[in-house]
């Protein structure tokens, strides 16, 4: 087994927490509270932001110009390519209106901090086994849950089901893990299974946090 074949085993509790997730059920059955979608929206927006700037540290101390050139389009597509997703879904008028600006919630800033964080100080390989979660969580749930928006006329979020379940997704999936397996040494498993168990943990939080509408418990 490569290293993130046992990462993806050692995680299996928290990605069954992840399947029985309410907010995703809602979500592939095209039955989420617009609301709701409207708030995951924007904190995803907010993390993608800094999950670029993640990317970006991590491909510049890549080992290698095929790894940086990698992680910095990745970067990039999480800047351009999803952003723009979310801002056209947030547009579109089907969702209600924001009811005032969106300011990040806890687990988006510590999610978003931990990446960061990871990206700058850890050993590549740690960091690269830390932003590999939101890449391989994301493809798994869209398989998933593409599977039933299929049977759902007029899925209201079909667009967003289709982008994390398009082939192209997949392949960077694979990419990924390739890169992380290669960056792989047994004197930093340890550092880079924890690294993927917590972001893996996060994964499971913003969704569990954005079907709640997640804020500051005091102003």
């Amino acid at each position: 087994m490569t290293f993130t074949d046992r990462a993806w085993e050692r995680t299996a509790a928290v990605r069954a927490a992840i399947e029985a997730s309410p907010f995703l059920a809602e979500l592939g059955a095209g039955t989420l509270d617009a609301a709701v979608f409207r708030h995951y929206l924007e904190q995803d927006a907010i993390y993608l932001s800094g999950y670029a700037r993640a990317l970006s540290l991590l491909a510049a101390r890549a080992p290698d110009t095929a790894a940086a050139t990698f992680w910095a389009q990745s970067a990039h597509g999480a800047v351009v390519v999803e952003s723009a997703l979310h801002a056209d879904l947030l547009e579109s008028g089907l969702l209600p209106p924001a009811p005032a600006a969106p300011v990040a919630s806890p687990t988006t800033l510590g999610y978003v901090s931990h990446l960061v964080a990871s990206a700058a100080t850890d050993p590549y390989a740690v960091a690269a086994a830390a932003v590999l979660p939101c890449f391989w969580v994301y493809a798994d749930a869209g398989r998933r849950l593409a599977a039933h928006a299929e049977l759902v006329p007029g899925h209201p979020y079909a667009r967003w089901v289709a982008a994390y379940d398009a082939p192209e997704f997949h392949a960077s999936v694979e990419r990924a893990r390739a890169l992380v397996d290669a960056a792989a040494t047994a004197g930093l498993e340890e550092a880079m299974h924890e690294a993927f168990a917590v972001a893996t943990r996060y994964e499971w939080l913003f969704w569990e946090t954005a079907h709640r509408r997640e804020t500051w418990p005091v102003p």
